[in-house]
């Protein structure tokens, strides 16, 4: 395939399969929640629909282990995972 001078191929990739989501789910998740309580939030890139459904699900799976409520949004480039309004006003724990 030839393309113009400066021109970058188009980037393609490969779909995660279900084990690589589930896999992948499972190992953000504490990865999340140690920066939400330590931050109170988390920024990633989520470019694309794959990744914002990942992350989504991670949301969930934070805030089911935390017992508080995690929201998420996106711009169509970055997802942020913060607490929730009402669970932003509770104070963090303290750190040791």
């Amino acid at each position: 395939m030839s393309h113009f001078t400066g021109a970058q191929p188009a980037l393609r990739r490969t779909p995660l399969s279900a084990e690589e989501k589930n896999r992948g789910e499972a190992n953000f998740a504490p990865l999340v929640a140690q920066q939400l309580l330590d931050n109170g939030r988390f920024r990633v890139s989520a470019d694309t629909p794959e990744l914002v459904e990942l992350f989504q699900r991670v949301a969930r799976r934070v805030s089911d282990a935390l017992g508080r409520s995690v929201v998420s949004y996106t711009n169509g480039r970055y997802m942020v995972i913060t607490f929730g309004e009402q669970e932003a006003a509770r104070p963090l724990p303290s750190q040791p």
